[in-house]
Order: C-alpha cells, then sequence, then structure tokens
C-alpha cells in the first residue's frame, strides 16, 4: 500500500477513546496484550498523540516528563500502515512536543527488543537488562533532546 504522509495528520489529542482504539488493534488484538492491562495508571496524566488518515485513528503514542526525563510510551501504528514512514513521524511529532515542554533533556522509554532498530535510527541507545513487559521482551533506551 502506497500511503503519503502528506494523508496522514499527527496531533495532540483529548481522543482517549481513538488512542484507546488504536492500541488494542495492535497491542491487544495483533500482539496478544490482555485488555485489562493496557490502560494503565499513567494513561491519565499523560498527553496523547494521534495519527490519522481521512479522519480514521491509525497511529498512536504518549508523552510525559518526570523533573528533565521526557518519557515516549504506547507508540503504535496500525498494521497496513507500518513501513510507510508514519512511525518515525509520530516519533518525531513526540519529541517535538516533549522539547516544547522546556525543561526536558533527555527522553527515555521501553522498546520491544524487535523494535530496537527503529529506535535506534532515531538516535536511542539501549542501557539495562532486557526485562518482560506483558509477555514481550523489552529494553529501556534514551536520548538526549
Amino acid at each position: 500500500m502506497s500511503v503519503a504522509l502528506s494523508d496522514i495528520k499527527i496531533a495532540p489529542t483529548e481522543d482517549f477513546a481513538a488512542c484507546m482504539a488504536v492500541r488494542i488493534a495492535v497491542f491487544v488484538k495483533e500482539q496478544g496484550v490482555p485488555a485489562k492491562l493496557e490502560n494503565d495508571a499513567l494513561d491519565a496524566g499523560a498527553r496523547h498523540l494521534l495519527a490519522t488518515r481521512d479522519g480514521r485513528p491509525v497511529g498512536t503514542a504518549r508523552v510525559m516528563h518526570e523533573g528533565k526525563t521526557g518519557k515516549i510510551g504506547r507508540v503504535c501504528v496500525l498494521k497496513e500502515l507500518r513501513g510507510t514512514g508514519l512511525g518515525l513521524a509520530l516519533m518525531q511529532a513526540a519529541l517535538d512536543k516533549l522539547r516544547g515542554m522546556g525543561g526536558i533533556e533527555r527522553v527515555q522509554l521501553g522498546a520491544q527488543t524487535s523494535a530496537l532498530p527503529f529506535y535506534t535510527r532515531l538516535g536511542f541507545a539501549p542501557f539495562g537488562e532486557v526485562f518482560d513487559s506483558v509477555g514481550i521482551p523489552h529494553v529501556m533506551m534514551e536520548r538526549a533532546l
């Protein structure tokens, strides 16, 4: 499928249900994460980004911070749009959102080990040991902002 990124809008959103719809499609239905674990306590205090194509939710991410450390999580793109550059654009939007918050010096995320090459392209480097999160191996990654 050929998709022009110009057809996709990425913006902060208050429409948490739309973000959850994408997360359920990717994490719950595709990857087998238990639905009760997908919505956690961090969602309430996070800022959410939503990618839409023709008004349809197709990707999401959440950003938050603790002091000078920004955090990006729950990054996902619907299967049919992977490989189009949307994931990279969504991550750039998340990094831009963190920059706009001011005072943030570094960014951390917990990456599925299968996604390490993706995050490495964005300047993230792994640290610490591999850990299990909902049955999927993850590793922490960080980069300067």
